[in-house]
């Protein structure tokens, strides 16, 4: 039994559905699904599929983006009068780049018990296929559409030296494509669609010939980029040129400026300058 006795109010469970392939299912979110009191579902005509072919009955609502605010209060209330409700997206697992956020958060403001089902996601199966570093890495969702917006992350994404998750939906593709290559420079990218279904398909490339290769193919399918971090070496070069015109004496006397003492701005300027303090020490005692 997935449900234990609970004295007084329900409780949340998010659940995570296949992003592709049925067969990615848990049993235990199976049996969490048929056993709640209600599901809370980001698109019900889109789940029903899933819970016809599971057999599933338990009643739905529907929970999405233009409902999140006022919907959560009324689950929460139904929480509150002893109702088990499992959350659900459209493929993957709840509250990531999802609504079900919101919902979590009013469930910890109230709180309500809230407890994770895990299972299949779009961001780590993506990651893992494709080629890039997995040790670090940042997940971003959908880049936002207001132009302001959107440049300042993405000069934020462009000096991360974290591998970078991105959504994208493929009316748009060709125009993200074209402003990471004009942000970020000619990075490595994998493109990952159709993430766990017959026709799954990675292309691992360049921003530059993903670029040239969008610019005769038509982009299908919902796409999850993955994008690699700048490069350490490439940081220390232009920290490197950008002190090459000042005097070590500037440099120590321009960190004094901004308050620091001398000891500390000799061992930031060693730091810049990819050499040791007793260089900077050495080289001002010359002086």
């Amino acid at each position: 039994m997935i449900f234990m006795d609970t004295k007084m109010s329900g409780k949340l469970y998010l659940c995570a559905t296949p992003i592709g392939n049925l067969g990615d299912i848990t049993k235990r979110v199976i049996e969490c699904l048929k056993e709640a009191d209600i599901i809370a579902a980001e698109d019900t005509r889109n789940s029903r599929k899933l819970m016809t072919h599971f057999d599933i009955h338990t009643p739905m609502t529907s929970y999405h983006e233009f409902n999140k605010y006022e919907k959560a209060d009324e689950l929460v209330r139904m929480m509150i009068e002893g109702k088990n409700i499992a959350l659900i997206t459209d493929a993957g697992t709840p509250a990531v780049s999802d609504p079900g956020e919101v919902l979590v958060q009013k469930c910890a403001e109230a709180g309500i018990t809230v407890t994770s089902l895990p299972g299949a996601s779009a961001v780590i199966t993506a990651l893992t296929l494709s080629g890039l570093s997995t040790r670090r890495f940042s997940f971003e969702g959908f880049l936002p559409r207001e132009k302001k917006e959107r440049k300042l992350l993405l000069e934020e994404i462009s000096r991360d030296t974290r591998t970078v998750i991105l959504y994208e939906a493929p009316h748009h593709l060709k125009g993200t494509l074209d402003e990471l290559l004009e942000t970020l420079g000619n990075r490595r990218i994998s493109l990952c669609r159709e993430l766990t279904k017959k026709f799954e398909d990675i292309m691992r490339t360049e921003l530059k010939e993903a670029v040239e290769y969008y610019s005769e193919a038509e982009p299908k399918g919902e796409y999850v980029l993955v994008i690699e971090g700048r490069s350490r070496e490439e940081i220390r070069a232009e920290a490197t040129a950008a002190y090459e015109n000042l005097s070590i004496e500037e440099h120590v006397q321009g960190y004094i400026d901004k308050g620091l003492d001398k000891k500390e701005a000799m061992r930031q300027a060693a730091k810049d300058r990819g050499v040791s303090k007793r260089d900077i020490y050495n080289a001002l005692l010359e002086k």
